[in-house]
């Protein structure tokens, strides 16, 4: 049995996120994702909790036969602990998955194997753009999962992203 690991801070949980989960499923028996940056939520960068991500991700993988956990992984901001405080709050697991090359770099480091996999419509996919339609009203509902925008409505999360960025100037 082969686990694979792979991290992200999922704000929220994409298509492209979800397109690299179908990629590794072919390669393991059970992945776990790792939520990074669990311990940051209610701002532009990090607007969902770690437990809103679980459910986002939860739903989201359904129907593929994998078995998966979420586990959320506070930041830590020294690097070169990094692996290991990773590997305490994480099952035990044989092969990580990233394309950051900071990520990339810590594991090869600690001698765990990286596998990379080519982005799925990055220009697109990617959580700055999701959240910047989140903010301004575009459509983000196609750039996610169908459980995300559920999981999404049921928080309020539009209202949260959109009041956590706007200014408290006095409109001078």
């Amino acid at each position: 049995m082969t686990r694979g690991f792979y991290i992200g801070r999922f704000q929220p949980f994409h298509n492209g996120h979800r397109n690299m989960v179908e990629r590794i499923a072919a390669d393991v028996d059970e992945l776990v994702l790792g939520i990074g940056s669990a311990d940051d939520s209610h701002t532009v960068r990090n607007p969902f909790t770690a437990g809103e991500r679980i459910m986002m991700i939860t739903k989201s993988l359904v129907e593929f036969d994998l078995v998966t956990y979420a586990v959320p992984i506070e930041d830590l901001e020294r690097n070169s602990v990094w692996v290991s405080h990773v590997q305490s709050m994480s099952p035990d697991f044989d092969v990580a998955y990233s394309n950051n090359p900071l990520v990339i770099q810590l594991f090869r480091e600690a001698d765990i194997e990286i596998r990379q996999s080519p982005m799925f419509n990055r220009e697109v996919l990617e959580g700055s753009e999701v959240r910047e339609r989140m903010i301004t009203g575009g459509d983000w509902e196609s750039l996610v999962p169908e459980p995300v925008v559920d999981v999404v409505e049921e928080m309020n999360g539009i209202e949260r992203i959109q009041m956590v960025s706007d200014s408290d100037s006095n409109g001078d």
